[in-house]
């Protein structure tokens, strides 16, 4: 019995889960935090829910004020999580919702039944669609993207394959495969090289699976190469190499509402003084700050919000996306790519796009949870 029905919990019951495996756990507790001090209490009651970076889920305290960043300290599960807790456990049984808490020598304690979860997580291992898989296993409905939109918004090659595949315009790519740079270092380097010069220098070498501009580098000539390629290993084995392209940087937000998925206003990302591309400091630490609405011509605007609602559905999505798009000195728009569980902290641009186009913060984590308790469980 879902616990929306229960006379003592007449309200859904939502359980944040955030936190997690991947290198982006510190943004993944942020975004936490702000949501957490945004959902209206009224209308839900919440089950915080912090996995730890090795993986163990625990409870975690209700408290966005220790969830925020502090200075250039980054929060963490560990440091939130109730002290003296076990380990919390989802149903695997699809009729049930109810979650417990083991501890060792105790009996299991029952935490309640949930209705719906809003999976927080950044990066592998919860935004890639594992997580989302063992919800649908469990029956569970959860906001945003199901498995095959999660995996394909978290790996950049795939896709900007399924984008060329609708026609969405994309930059030159290649990519270096875990096998390849293993067996033949030398043949890829000359790949990667080759591809530079045919499209110059300088060129940005990614992990392919991670996000939060974690493990980029900006490599302007062959003997940056090898030491870039081993930073984004380090987050990824399989490495991507985009070109560097000319332009405006903007993005725009997806929601889905009762009628449909809509596009936002976007918003644009003006280059940094202090950084050489928009990397992980410029966004969470020293805070560059975007412009939204961002200055764009009536035409420029509509395109860009037709091109974003065409990208949402090219990979399935579900929920929400943002979409990152260069506007090119020659005024064409060239989609970078698509965040399926974007950063929700305070100064994020998909809230603020949505704010912008009329929708507050409040208004907004509603309306993911309303289109995620309508969803029907199973294959997506």
């Amino acid at each position: 019995m879902s616990s929306e029905n229960s006379p003592q919990s007449p309200k859904p019951r939502v359980a944040v889960v955030f936190g997690g495996r991947s290198s982006e756990h510190t943004v993944s507790v942020v975004t936490a935090g702000a949501v957490l001090r945004a959902i209206d209490r009224t209308r839900y009651d919440v089950l915080p829910i912090g996995i730890t970076a090795d993986g163990r889920w625990t409870l975690a305290a209700d408290d966005p004020d220790r969830m925020a960043i502090s200075g250039r300290e980054l929060p963490t599960v560990e440091r939130i999580a109730e002290q003296g807790t076990g380990s919390v456990v989802l149903p695997v049984d699809p009729g049930r919702r109810d979650i417990t808490l083991a501890e060792a020598g105790s009996v299991p304690k029952d935490l309640g039944d949930v209705d719906v979860v809003l999976p927080l997580l950044h990066g592998p291992y919860g935004e890639d669609g594992t997580l989302q898989g063992m919800l649908d296993l469990a029956g569970v409905p959860y906001v945003g993207s199901g498995v095959l939109a999660s995996a394909v918004g978290m790996d950049k090659e795939y896709m900007k394959r399924v984008f060329l595949s609708f026609g969405l315009p994309v930059g030159p790519f290649t990519v270096v495969r875990p096998r390849e740079w293993e067996q033949d270092p030398d043949g890829a380097r000359r790949r990667v090289t080759d591809f530079a010069a045919e499209h110059g220098w300088p060129v940005f070498v990614k992990p392919a699976r991670a996000g939060s501009s974690v493990g980029i580098s900006r490599v302007t000539g062959p003997e940056g190469l090898d030491a870039a390629i081993a930073e984004a290993r380090a987050h990824d084995p399989k490495v991507i190499v985009e070109a560097q392209l000319t332009g405006r940087e903007i993005e725009c937000g997806v929601l889905e509402f009762e009628d449909g998925p809509r596009a936002s206003l976007p918003a644009e990302i003006p280059p940094s003084a202090t950084h050489d591309f928009y990397d992980f400091e410029a966004k969470y630490i020293d805070a560059s700050e975007g412009v939204v609405p961002a200055p764009l011509t009536e035409e420029q605007t509509a395109e860009i919000r037709r091109l974003a609602l065409r990208a949402f559905e090219a990979a399935s999505c579900e929920g929400l996306v943002r979409a990152d798009f260069f506007l090119l000195d020659s005024g064409e728009f060239v989609i970078n790519e698509i965040n399926t569980m974007p950063g929700f902290t305070p100064i994020s641009m998909f809230p603020r796009m949505w704010e912008a186009t009329g929708v507050s913060y409040p208004e907004l984590v509603d309306l993911l949870l309303q289109a995620a308790l309508r969803r029907s469980t199973g294959l997506r």
